[in-house]
């Protein structure tokens, strides 16, 4: 008998730089604090779209075209980029994928990120800046998972590619990257200290 793997669901996980990550993710960190006590129009709108934190996602969601700190970003991000989108076996001879959009996100305690998607975007990420111990990672749920009839609980072992929902951690220095389909959602920051985050899409057409 032959069992086949089929319509597999890819998320890349992987530090940003071969060399020393650290002065670079600390000019991260200082620039997205001061963007959060400048960016009184995220502020705004955070404290209706993202309760308790803050992030640039409604009023500067291009990063990469405001600073050149995040600019250096996008330009190491797009090795990862290139490597993951081979390995999907993307079909890109045409046009590149290319950043759209990028942003900050500040998550204190108590602070969550319900379940969403990227629309419109091919490829979606986020780079770790500042994780202490204990902050959550980003949580994935299968795709198929409204489709899934009388099936029973998966034992508490799964393999990764059994289960419904699968935590992938959150480690400064790191990213992870998965096509912008794929629902997700960052539960509530148990610790004192702040999550902060960068995501980003990167988009075909």
């Amino acid at each position: 008998m032959t069992t086949h793997s089929l319509f597999a669901t890819r998320v890349y996980a992987a530090p940003l730089q071969r060399q020393p990550w650290q002065v670079f993710n600390e000019r991260l960190r200082q620039e997205c604090l001061q963007l959060q006590a400048d960016d009184a129009a995220g502020r705004a709108w955070s404290g209706s779209n993202y309760p308790g934190g803050y992030t640039s996602y409604g009023s500067a969601s291009r990063m990469q075209q405001r600073s050149p700190t995040f600019a250096k970003l996008e330009q190491l991000l797009q090795r990862h980029v290139r490597r993951f989108a081979g390995e999907l076996q993307f079909d890109l001879q045409d046009r590149p994928l290319a950043m759209t959009d990028c942003w900050v996100n500040i998550m204190p305690k108590g602070v969550t990120h319900s379940l969403h998607l990227h629309p419109l975007s091919t490829l979606s990420g986020t780079y770790y800046v500042q994780t202490p111990k204990g902050v959550p990672g980003l949580k994935f749920e299968d795709p198929r998972l409204e489709r899934f009839m009388a099936a029973p609980p998966r034992v508490a072992d799964a393999d990764i590619a059994n289960r419904p929902w699968v935590v992938m951690p959150a480690v400064a220095g790191s990213l992870l990257l998965f096509e912008s389909w794929l629902r997700h959602e960052v539960v509530a920051n148990p610790v004192a200290r702040e999550r902060i985050s960068i995501s980003f899409n990167f988009s075909w057409f």
